[in-house]
């Protein structure tokens, strides 16, 4: 790097979710929103204020001085350089701003910033109100995701297609079934995000060992007075060492995540050329290959993969962080501001890649049927044995299934080529045709029937009032 370029970098930006050039493929404007630097120190204040307010409502601290640091309590009103400088004297996360913030209040209200209160009370109650603002984020993005998920099942229920099972052709579906899998999926998460709110959106304000000894008699009302006016519910006792809560909310974004992943690698795989089933969204301009002109890669699928094979790497370290010593350590919460931050992130940038991926997918209904047909000697064999097996019974029948199959295989000839060389076997089909057995369109088993009742389920959870009427 040139002198006077490297002179003038200030080596700000060192998080990829926070790359200039490529922080929009880890992280999303409304993720870096929520864990921006300066605002989780407004959010601070905002605490600090919530206290302070509550406690002159039951009689802590006198009224003037709780009005004095609620108007107070505004970055505005907060020198930012100074605040860290006493983060790097002190070598505390809150006393820095504690310092200055009691300036901003002025001498008498100064003194009662933060009464009774520990740090990681206050700490605490900020990351919660960041995990409830990315809950405010994902839910309405599945939400998305679900409704257009719920119409392509509904359109594909009866789309003939091939089902694999070990990257081998095994027998026809249809294929909203294979959506309809991940709509049911998601649905779980959906439900699993709604139980969370209840049990992880909780305040924190116990004092240094959780007894709330500082607020007299008068902790239990404060608490709820300070959790009403931040919007969040009471726990029954202080949670400055139990990290469930976290971990849930962590190990649920991870898991969505990866239910996200699992999406993306399928159309991924189903867009290869030699399955050509599939393709998401593409537009002139984008480039696939510095080198290769002709490359449209699935670029989005790739990088939610990536979002999810990140976002089950933060699992770790939330569960890591549950093992506390006594009453607070600091270990455990020093690693949830790298892990809860990032897998918000993570989860957030996948869901804005799988919902741009769906909404631009093109489904090559002619192309999903023709894969079918080019195997339907193999994939029609588990009817063949079925039919066979009226007459020989099922075990038996798989044997002779499996020495034509296998022989089909090793010969390159067809298996209803073979089969028609065997009167025996023909005799014992009647009244069925070889047609009717090898037509993979008729045998779709209850793919639609599944795919439909997937997709009642989640119009009712999208739209409440469907389970009213239809009762």
């Amino acid at each position: 790097m040139p002198e006077a370029q490297a002179g003038s970098c200030r080596h700000e930006r060192g998080h990829i979710t926070d790359s200039r050039f490529y922080g929009n493929r880890y992280a999303t404007p409304a993720s870096r929103r929520i864990f921006c630097d300066t605002c989780r120190h407004q959010r601070w204040l905002d605490i600090e204020a919530a206290l302070a307010l509550a406690e002159a409502e039951v009689d802590l601290i006198p009224r003037r001085v709780a009005d004095q640091i609620a108007t107070s309590a505004a970055l505005s009103n907060i020198d930012l350089d100074e605040v860290q400088a006493q983060i790097e004297s002190s070598g505390h996360s809150l006393v820095g701003l504690l310092r200055v913030f009691e300036t901003a209040c002025g001498p008498e209200a100064g003194q009662f910033i933060h009464y009774g209160a520990t740090t990681q009370d206050i700490q605490d109650t900020g990351q919660t109100l960041e995990m409830r603002d990315v809950l405010d984020e994902v839910e309405p993005a599945l939400d998305r995701l679900l409704t257009l998920l719920a119409a392509l099942c509904e359109r594909h229920a009866g789309t003939v297609a091939l089902g694999r099972t070990h990257a081998q052709p095994a027998l026809p579906m249809g294929f909203g079934l294979k959506l309809s899998s991940w709509l049911d999926e998601l649905l779980r998460h959906r439900e699993r995000l709604d139980q969370m709110r209840e049990r992880i959106l909780v305040v924190q304000l116990f004092g240094g060992s959780g007894t709330m000894a500082a607020f007299g008699d008068r902790g239990p009302q404060l608490l709820e007075r300070v959790a009403a006016r931040l919007g969040l519910r009471v726990p029954a006792v202080g949670w400055h060492v139990a990290r469930d809560r976290v971990v849930e909310f962590v190990t649920g974004l991870a898991m969505l995540t990866g239910t996200l992943g699992r999406i993306a690698d399928e159309v991924r795989t189903l867009s290869r050329p030699e399955f050509n089933e599939v393709r998401e969204a593409w537009r002139h301009g984008k480039v696939g290959s510095s080198t290769m002109p002709h490359k449209r890669n699935p670029e989005r699928c790739e990088q939610a993969v990536v979002m999810a094979r990140l976002a089950a790497a933060q699992s770790g370290l939330a569960l890591a962080a549950m093992i506390g010593d006594h009453e607070r350590d600091s270990r455990s919460l020093r690693l949830e501001w790298a892990c809860v931050p990032d897998v918000s992130h993570y989860c957030l940038a996948a869901l804005a890649m799988v919902l741009e991926s769906v909404e631009g997918l093109t489904i090559n209904t002619d192309r999903l049927e023709r894969n079918v047909v080019a195997v339907a000697d193999q994939v029609m064999s588990e009817r063949l044995m079925l039919v066979l097996g009226r007459q020989f019974g099922k075990q038996h029948a798989h044997e002779l299934v499996y020495q034509i199959t296998q022989e089909a295989f090793q010969q390159g000839r067809r298996v209803r080529d073979l089969l028609a060389e065997r009167p025996d076997l023909i005799s014992a089909m009647a009244p069925t045709t070889i047609e009717e057995v090898f037509d993979p369109g008729t045998y779709l088993g209850a793919s639609a029937e599944l795919t439909m009742r997937t997709v009642d389920e989640a119009r009712k959870r999208l739209d409440p009032q469907r389970t009213g009427s239809s009762a």
